[in-house]
């Protein structure tokens, strides 16, 4: 086992991007992003990888009260330095506290900003008669209620989101020392805390960040559950309150959580799931859960999506392609989910739409598309060695998401891919602790392979709206 992020890989890492940004700017010269998003990518990238090589060898030697204490707070000083320095360039920039480009920021803000002048009664009648599935219900309800109490102040759900997003931090450690070893959770959760896509969403009006929480905690949950010998109420009840949560923020957010956690109780080798029945008493209490759902507007939520993911695909596709993305319809599901572990691909290039915020997450997805080596590893080494059935919380959980997403319109889409994030960093962590002589002689190869999908990528998406 490999206990830290090898130089070998961080090096490698930051010259594949120098020469994928290199290559792209230079033949889409016209093309080129603004030498701010430049900067903001090399920092990201040269940050993830360097920190992620000292970090975790010296992350090593300490205890770990020490490692939770520095990734805690470490994870807190870059995120609210993230929310103050953006809240201040939104402003310059747009002339509000938004991103560039902003809708459903705007569209969370200004309707919690309306409930919360309006009684109870009022909120209460609008989710039930004019808001139509259960879906971001969650968010929209929670903003509400801090508004109510502390006033429409835009940059304090902002810095409450740099809390939990360091929280979640500590939960992907736990979660995956406890799945993978003790180095492994280390190095999972210095990546999630260096993770450029999380530290940015700390600076949106959007959901996703305490969305991510709820479905780390879930998991963190389920897997203490199945591990402990300690079956308690609380045990068994908070697991089940966390994946009904989600259901609020994403609907198949939720359903993905509900299979994950069946599978892991069906397929889990610990100890403890043998004793008194108790893996009895679990799937009971689950499908119980799931009687009681069933009845109601969650199932008939999801029975919806299930019967126009096809309709959605074709709708998102034609939509696409009268906004100019001509070769949008060749985005299939069937072309998306074998690179579903890569996507998105980084947004390299300028284009005549509006894609500020994707150029500005272009080094965060890059890493994605980098470690997509380990995360495919991570399946492979799980099969080789025949402990699959100990990481089937987590690989369900993704493999069940991502599936999902990559079979509908919004296969390549950042915000709808970031759910999956928070389990492919801690398979990536996995990954690259079982690197091998083997396995090794594959990644160059695949360093060359994601220079080619980044320069494809520009050359996809520029040539897709007549620009060259």
């Amino acid at each position: 086992m490999i206990p830290f992020f090898p130089h070998q890989i961080s090096s490698r890492a930051i010259v594949t991007y120098a020469v994928a940004l290199a290559i792209v700017s230079v033949l889409f010269m016209g093309y080129a992003m603004p030498v701010e998003q430049f900067v903001l990518g090399i920092v990201f990238v040269a940050g993830f990888f360097s920190l992620t090589h000292v970090w975790s060898r010296a992350a090593g030697s300490v205890s770990e009260r020490q490692y939770t204490a520095s990734i805690f707070w470490f994870a807190v000083v870059l995120r609210l330095f993230w929310v103050v320095a953006s809240y201040f360039y939104y402003i310059d920039v747009t002339g509000s506290p938004f991103e560039v480009g902003a809708a459903d920021s705007w569209g969370y803000h200004n309707e919690a900003e309306w409930l919360a002048s309006e009684p109870w009664s009022t909120a209460w009648h609008y989710y039930g008669s004019y808001r139509v599935g259960i879906s971001d219900v969650g968010y929209s309800f929670y903003l509400t209620l801090l508004y109510k109490i502390f006033g429409p102040i835009i940059i304090l759900p902002r810095i409450i989101k740099v809390f939990l997003s360091a929280w979640m931090c500590i939960l992907v450690y736990r979660l995956s020392a406890r799945m993978f070893g003790e180095p492994v959770g280390r190095m999972a959760g210095i990546m999630c805390a260096l993770m450029p896509n999380l530290i940015i969403y700390c600076g949106y009006h959007l959901k996703e960040t305490e969305m991510l929480f709820l479905e780390v905690a879930f998991l963190e949950r389920t897997d203490y559950l199945i591990r402990t010998r300690n079956s308690t109420t609380l045990n068994l009840l908070l697991p089940s309150l966390l994946a009904g949560s989600l259901f609020f923020f994403r609907t198949v957010l939720g359903a993905a959580a509900i299979f994950s956690f069946a599978t892991a109780i069906m397929l889990s080798s610990s100890p403890a799931m043998k004793r008194n029945n108790r893996r009895i008493v679990i799937v009971g209490w689950g499908i119980l859960c799931l009687i009681v759902a069933g009845g109601g507007t969650v199932m008939t939520e999801l029975e919806g999506y299930w019967e126009q993911k096809d309709t959605n695909v074709v709708n998102k596709r034609i939509e696409q392609t009268r906004g100019g993305n001509r070769w949008a319809k060749y985005a299939t599901g069937t072309v998306m989910a074998p690179m579903v572990m890569a996507l998105p691909f980084s947004t390299m290039v300028e284009t005549e739409a509006d894609q500020v915020a994707q150029q500005t997450k272009h080094g965060g997805n890059f890493v994605r598309n980098f470690m997509a080596f380990f995360a495919l590893l991570a399946f492979y080494e799980a099969l080789r060695q025949k402990k699959w059935r100990d990481f089937a919380l987590v690989g369900s959980f993704v493999v069940a998401y991502l599936g999902v997403v990559s079979m509908s319109g919004f296969s390549n889409s950042e915000r709808f891919l970031l759910p999956g994030l928070p389990c492919l960093i801690m398979m990536w962590a996995y990954g690259v602790s079982e690197l091998r002589e083997q396995t090794y002689r594959l990644f160059t190869p695949w360093c060359a392979l994601v220079v080619l999908l980044e320069f494809g990528w520009a050359f996809f998406k520029l040539g897709s709206r007549g620009m060259f």
